[in-house]
C-alpha cells in the first residue's frame, strides 16, 4: 500500500491543475505540486532522480504542450504565463506525473509494452477529461489531437520509466567486451 499516497498525491495535483484553471485559479496546481513534492521526496530513497525526473519533465512537457498550442490543437485556461505557450499549471501537472515514476509506476519500468498502453490511452483521456468535465482546455475538432497526443504519450511513457530506471542505478549496464 506504500503507492497508494503516491496516487492519491499525484491526483490531488491533477484536480487541482484542472479544476482551479477551469476557475481562472492557475496558482492552484501549483500549490499543490510544491505540497506534493515536498511530501514525496521527503519520503523517497530516489530524491536526486526524482528531482531529476521532475524538472525534465517540466521542460518537456512545456515544449510539447506549446507545441500543441501552436499548432491550434489546444486552447488552454488561464494560460500564464503566456497565451502561446503550456501555462504552468499543465507543467505542474507533468511534474506531479514524473513523482509517480519511481513509486506508483514503478511496476511498469519492466512492462514497457503496459507502459506504452498507458500512455496511448491515459494521455489522451486526461486531456479530454480536463476539457469535458472541467473546461480547463479546449481541444480542437479533429481526430489529430487526439492522435497526437496518443503518439506522444505512447512513446513518452515508457521513455520517462527508462529514464528513472538509469537514474536510479536499475538499468543494467552492459557486460564488457571480450578482448
Amino acid at each position: 500500500m506504500s503507492w497508494l499516497p503516491n496516487v492519491l498525491g499525484f491526483q490531488i495535483v491533477w484536480m487541482a491543475s484542472v479544476g482551479g484553471a477551469a476557475h481562472g485559479w492557475w496558482w492552484l496546481g501549483p500549490a499543490a505540486l510544491a505540497a506534493f513534492a515536498a511530501m514525496q521526496l521527503k519520503l523517497s530513497r530516489q530524491r536526486r532522480a526524482d528531482t531529476i525526473l521532475m524538472l525534465g519533465s517540466a521542460v518537456l512537457g512545456f515544449g510539447i504542450d506549446t507545441l500543441w498550442v501552436q499548432a491550434g490543437w489546444l486552447d488552454f485556461r488561464s494560460p500564464l504565463p503566456w497565451p502561446s505557450a503550456a501555462p504552468i499549471w499543465i507543467v505542474a501537472m507533468w511534474m506531479g506525473f514524473a513523482l509517480t515514476l519511481n513509486h506508483s509506476l514503478a511496476a511498469l519500468k519492466t512492462r514497457p509494452l503496459l507502459a506504452v498502453m498507458l500512455g496511448l490511452l491515459g494521455g489522451p483521456l486526461a486531456y479530454y477529461a480536463a476539457e469535458r468535465a472541467w473546461g480547463a482546455v479546449t481541444i480542437a475538432p479533429s481526430p489529430a489531437p487526439y492522435v497526437a497526443l496518443a503518439i506522444a504519450w505512447g512513446l513518452l511513457t515508457p521513455a520517462l520509466l527508462r529514464a528513472a530506471q538509469h537514474l536510479t542505478g536499475e538499468v543494467s549496464k552492459p557486460a564488457p567486451a571480450a578482448a
